[in-house]
């Protein structure tokens, strides 16, 4: 089982350079899903039995990450009218620059951090930092609401990881914890990026900025 949690951490090193070398939204927003759906497969992996906690977890993974919140999304492009991230801050070249810098920036600062417990992979801290930063640079650099909310939901995959592998004996707990502020995060993000998009027929954040009482 430890080669198939390698193997959906390896995938999300993949996805997130796709995030940051792509300009269609809606291919991040797939990466995403695709994320979504193998992340929960992780609090199933490594069990001696399977209960009711982790199967409950799973699924609600399943169900938000890699259907609702993908769904959300795509009818918040669709109402904005909007395909392609143009102009970020950041251009995609540099981009993936700096996620080959933060992956190795991650694995460096992995090899130095104990492994949180026994049977936990050694790639599980530096792909969760790794996720969390590709999620953090995705929201600072993208001018699109609707990407800065994808880079939201990476940021919250990296965490999710981690907790997924190495927080098992309080996982119920934390997990559902972690997912219900996503949900309420992405809703909120979602009618936010409605009301933009109707009042000023463009969901550029950064032009926010410019709006005087």
């Amino acid at each position: 089982m430890l080669s198939l949690v390698e193997l959906i951490l390896v995938g999300l090193v993949l996805t997130n350079l796709v995030l940051l070398g792509t300009s269609r939204i809606g291919l991040c927003i797939r990466m995403v899903a695709f994320q979504g759906v193998g992340l929960a497969l992780l609090p199933l992996l490594g069990l001696e039995a399977l209960s009711p906690e982790p199967l409950v977890i799973s699924g609600a993974t399943a169900l938000l990450k890699g259907w609702i919140f993908p769904l959300l999304l795509f009818r918040s492009l669709e109402s904005a009218h909007v395909r392609a991230e143009v102009e970020p801050y950041v251009g995609y070249s540099n981009s993936l620059l700096f996620g080959v810098a933060a992956l190795a920036v991650s694995v460096w600062l992995g090899g130095r951090v104990p492994v949180p417990g026994p049977g936990v992979p050694s790639l599980l801290t530096p792909v969760a930092f790794f996720t969390i930063l590709v999620g953090l640079f995705v929201i600072v650099t993208r001018r699109k609401a609707v990407s800065q909310v994808v880079g939201y939901l990476v940021l919250e995959n990296g965490i999710f990881a981690f907790g997924a592998v190495a927080l098992r004996k309080a996982q119920l707990l934390v997990e559902m914890g972690i997912l219900l502020d996503v949900f309420v995060a992405v809703f909120v993000m979602g009618i936010a990026i409605f009301r933009i998009n109707r009042e000023f027929d463009h969901i550029d954040a950064d032009r926010l900025a410019s709006l005087k009482e």
